[in-house]
């Protein structure tokens, strides 16, 4: 293994080769001010991971987490993050032990800064870690309780894919009440994406457990802002939808 700032600087250079004015225009559209890209978009994050990992086929899953770990203490723009994020995706289901989601909690807390960070390590190198440690997943609850919103999302978000979910011959079902405990804590949150993500979790536990969902949502009603109980009823039936926005 050469030295890590070696594999930084490589990947650095790679995103700036491939970026855009255009393309980072694009990208600022759907982010608050303050969002800093290099105008990189995700299929150019994709192929940029799979040419280094072909070329650095020798790196080992430890090697590529001190590089993930680095790159993220230096990392500006968005993109980077994510580059970084995506380093370790193709180990985490088999390597690493369960101090792993230590540092994704601490990811969270210091690098993410915006929605699509959270979205991503959580929808992708986190749910996979999960996935074959079922026995973590519902140790994230504390999660809600972070000073970091991104952090407070995630707590939410983490959870989205998991509520039932196949797991080789198994199915495992997320426990119902842990949902509405995390979505009772985070509903009236001070930052809208996290009320954005608790409106994500109850859509998709409503799939599995409709008459909760709307009892907990009639209970709580007043708590919710507009937007989080449009996301949180986006897939019922019309009817249904139209008598829950009518108690707002």
């Amino acid at each position: 293994m050469r030295d890590i700032s070696f594999y930084i600087h490589h990947l650095k250079t790679e995103l700036r080769q491939v970026s855009t004015p255009e393309k980072a225009a694009s990208s600022a559209r759907y982010f608050p001010e303050g969002f800093e890209c290099l105008g990189a978009n995700a299929t150019d994050i994709k192929l940029i991971l799979k040419a280094f990992q072909s070329q650095y086929v020798d790196l080992n899953a430890e090697q590529t987490l001190a590089i993930t770990e680095a790159f993220l203490e230096e990392a500006q723009y968005n993109e980077e993050f994510l580059l970084a994020f995506a380093l370790i995706n193709k180990f985490v289901k088999r390597h690493y032990d369960d101090a792993l989601l230590v540092r994704f909690e601490y990811w969270l807390e210091e690098y993410a800064n915006n929605w699509s960070l959270v979205d991503d390590l959580c929808l992708k190198a986190v749910f996979n870690f999960l996935m074959t440690r079922p026995h973590l997943i519902e140790s994230m609850q504390h999660w809600a309780l972070s000073q970091s919103p991104w952090c407070r999302r995630a707590a939410c978000v983490v959870w989205v894919k998991f509520i039932k979910r196949k797991m080789g011959k198994q199915t495992y079902y997320l426990n119902a009440a842990l949902v509405f405990k995390q979505c009772d804590l985070l509903l009236e949150d001070e930052n809208e994406f996290v009320q954005k993500g608790v409106g994500w979790l109850l859509k998709v536990t409503a799939i599995e457990h409709q008459a909760e969902v709307i009892r907990f949502i009639e209970e709580n009603i007043n708590r919710f802002s507009r937007p989080t109980l449009r996301y949180a009823i986006e897939k019922m039936d019309g009817e249904t939808r139209k008598a829950m926005l009518s108690l707002k």
